[in-house]
């Protein structure tokens, strides 16, 4: 559980680092043609704080998908975290599911997604569109899920009434034009 802290103190760092070097840049103070000497990575959004992880119900910086559920089309977003973006990065999918639990619908994408950076653990909601780590398999919670667990990454949510979300068998997810 340690890595947790430090997961989220390297991305404060890399936040700052990149906000720092954003201001150093517009100011009026340095001169333009005056390079950095230092190279920021971080696959976080600089825009968004390291403390302000999105969420399926948090939709500050969402990435629109279609989503069809056994043919109806429902209205779903995929937060901005990494492992999401790794999701958009196969669609489109279409994948069968199977109830798991009484609580989620499951099924497996293609490949594993990333769980690098990840954000921190939450507990899923219903209409949560999550990831697994473990299995590697996508979860749709048709009721809210159990406590937050550094297994479990909450990439978006999806609109749709629990009864379509428990008698779920085939989702289509594509990326939004």
């Amino acid at each position: 559980m340690t890595t947790l802290p430090l997961r989220r103190a390297l991305t404060t760092t890399a936040t700052v680092g990149v906000l720092l070097l954003a201001a150093t840049a517009c100011s009026d103070d340095s001169p333009a043609e005056q390079a950095p000497t230092t190279s920021v990575s971080s696959s976080a959004p600089a825009s968004t704080p390291a403390s302000a992880s999105p969420t399926g119900s948090d939709r500050s910086t969402p990435m629109d998908i279609r989503v069809t559920i056994d043919g109806q089309k429902v209205e779903a977003t995929l937060n901005d975290s990494p492992a999401a973006r790794d999701l958009a990065s196969l669609l489109p999918l279409t994948l069968d599911l199977e109830d798991f639990h009484g609580t989620e619908r499951i099924a497996d994408p293609p490949r594993k997604l990333t769980t690098e950076n990840a954000p921190e653990p939450q507990a899923p909601k219903t209409g949560d569109l999550t990831y697994y780590a473990p299995w590697g398999n996508l979860a749709i919670f048709y009721k809210d899920g159990p406590s937050a667990s550094s297994d479990l990454l909450v990439l978006g949510h999806i609109d749709a009434d629990t009864d379509q979300l428990s008698g779920a068998d085939r989702i289509t997810i594509e990326a939004a034009s």
